[in-house]
C-alpha cells in the first residue's frame, strides 16, 4: 500500500519561508526599478544635422519657416548659399560643407539644389538621407534643363531675363534671373506679393550653364530619399517631378503648392524633412 507523505511547516519554518519569499520580492522589485531608471536615462540617438540647399532665384532665406521648425524641434541646421555657378562646382562646394559638420546629416534640396545634393552625397557616408523639396533629381547624364523640358507645363523661359557677366577665365557667362513683374505668378503664386515682392528683389541668379549641365553621377541610387511633389509648379512640372521620384524610388510626398513650397507650406517641408531624420536613426 503506498503512503503519500505530507510535510507541513512548524511556525518557524513557515517564518523564515516567508522572510525568504520578502527579500526575494524586494530584490526583484529593486532590480526592476534600477533597470526602469537605468532605461529612462539612456541616452538618445543624436539628431542629425539638416542641411537646406536652395536653388535658383533663391536664397537661404528662402528656408526660414522650415528652419525655425526644425530648431524647435531639437534640429541642428544650417542653410549654406548655393554659389549657383556651375552643377560639378556647386556640388563639390556643398560637398566640402557637408564635410565641415560633425555626425551624420540629412541633406535636403530645392529645385537646382536637388541637382547639387544627388552629386555632392555621392559616397559620403555621413549623409543619411536626401530630401527632395520640389526638385530635380537627375539621373548621370541628365541636366535641369533637360529634365523641366522633358513634360509640358513649364512657363519659366518667357519669364527669364538674361545679364551677362565675366568669366574669371575670360569670356561671358550669361546670369538667369525672374522678371520682379513675374515673380509672384512664376514662381510663389500662393505666397503674398508683400512677401514675394522682397523674394524678387533679392533673388539669386543662375548661370544659365549650369542648367545644362550634365549630372556625372546620382546619389540616390545608393541613399534613401523622399521627395516632396508640387502640384502647382509652374518651374519644374508636376509630371517631370513624379517621374523622377519613380525612378528614383523616393518616399513621395504630394501637395497643392507653387514652385516656392518651403515659403508657402513650411509646415509640410519640415514634416517631410522630419520624417527622413527619423528613419536615419532607427
Amino acid at each position: 500500500m503506498n503512503v503519500k507523505t505530507v510535510l507541513r511547516p512548524t511556525r518557524k519554518t513557515a517564518a523564515v519561508l516567508g522572510a525568504a519569499a520578502g527579500v526575494a520580492a524586494l530584490t526583484v522589485t529593486a532590480t526592476t526599478s534600477a533597470s526602469a531608471a537605468k532605461a529612462e536615462h539612456l541616452p538618445s540617438a543624436p539628431k542629425p544635422t539638416v542641411v537646406l540647399v536652395h536653388g535658383a532665384f533663391a536664397d537661404a532665406s528662402s528656408w526660414n519657416g522650415v528652419i525655425k521648425r526644425l530648431q524647435r524641434d531639437g534640429y541642428p541646421v544650417v542653410a549654406p548659399a548655393n554659389p549657383l555657378r556651375g552643377l560639378a562646382s556647386d556640388s563639390e562646394y556643398i560637398h566640402s560643407f557637408v564635410k565641415s559638420i560633425h555626425g551624420p546629416v540629412v541633406l535636403v534640396g530645392h529645385s537646382y539644389g536637388g541637382a547639387v545634393i544627388s552629386q555632392a552625397a555621392v559616397d559620403d557616408a555621413q549623409v543619411k538621407a536626401l530630401v527632395y523639396i520640389a526638385a530635380f533629381t537627375p539621373e548621370k547624364g541628365e541636366s535641369a534643363l533637360e529634365l523641366s523640358n522633358k513634360f509640358p507645363g513649364s512657363t519659366l523661359g518667357p519669364t527669364l531675363n538674361s545679364v551677362p557677366f565675366p568669366l574669371p577665365g575670360g569670356g561671358t557667362g550669361t546670369d538667369l534671373y525672374i522678371k520682379a513683374d513675374k515673380f509672384h505668378d512664376q514662381f510663389a503664386a500662393d505666397v503674398p506679393t508683400s512677401v514675394t515682392d522682397l523674394m524678387a528683389a533679392t533673388q539669386r541668379p543662375v548661370a544659365a550653364s549650369a542648367l545644362g549641365e550634365k549630372a556625372t553621377t546620382a546619389a540616390w541610387k545608393t541613399i534613401p530619399s523622399w521627395d516632396l511633389i508640387t502640384t502647382q509648379d509652374k518651374n519644374i512640372p508636376p509630371a517631370a517631378q513624379r517621374f523622377m521620384a519613380q525612378r528614383a524610388h523616393t518616399h513621395t510626398v504630394e501637395i497643392k503648392a507653387s514652385h516656392a513650397v518651403s515659403v508657402s507650406h513650411p509646415g509640410a517641408v519640415t514634416a517631410l524633412i522630419e520624417q527622413a531624420a527619423r528613419a536615419t536613426t532607427r
